[in-house]
């Protein structure tokens, strides 16, 4: 068990026990479980894409909820299915599971299919215009003089 000590990095930051927290759970949770499989990649830059294996699943047996930085995938397979058939042997994993994802700020659902076998969730990171970086225009000297001036303006009135 590969486990990384945070304690000597929350004792000399702050405002990063999200982040140590986020951390922490996210190893604990590989640990337990990982069905069904998947893969996370990035299509651009401010585009990424979930693909997990469901094999097996039908479109009203999965469940994709989103919420401030949670995605969770929840699969609920019918057991009906099995009632009456003899296996003798079953190696498809029909069972429910739920997988949790850490979204960052602004990342959003953009879409979600279903084809083959393979669920796929689109992700856009949409940043809001306020919070974009911005290119601020050099002046040239007038405006720092008539600041100047309107103080002087103001102290006399």
């Amino acid at each position: 068990m590969n486990r990384f000590d945070f304690t000597p990095y929350r004792r000399s930051t702050v405002g990063f026990d999200r982040l140590f927290d986020l951390l922490e759970n996210n190893a604990r949770a590989q640990q337990s479980e990982n069905y069904p499989p998947f893969n996370i990649e990035r299509s651009g830059e401010d585009h990424y894409r979930i693909t997990l294996a469901v094999a097996g699943f039908k479109e009203d047996e999965i469940e994709i909820t989103a919420q401030q930085n949670l995605l969770l995938v929840t699969g609920n397979k019918n057991t009906d299915d099995h009632e009456g058939k003899q296996f003798l042997h079953m190696g498809i994993a029909n069972r429910n599971f739920e997988r949790r994802f850490e979204l960052a700020d602004f990342v959003r659902v953009d879409n979600a299919a279903l084809a083959d076998g393979l669920l796929i969730i689109d992700l856009v990171r949409e940043i809001p215009e306020a919070m974009r970086p911005k290119t601020i225009a050099i002046n040239n000297g007038d405006n720092v003089t008539k600041i100047a001036q309107k103080k002087k303006e103001d102290r006399a009135a």
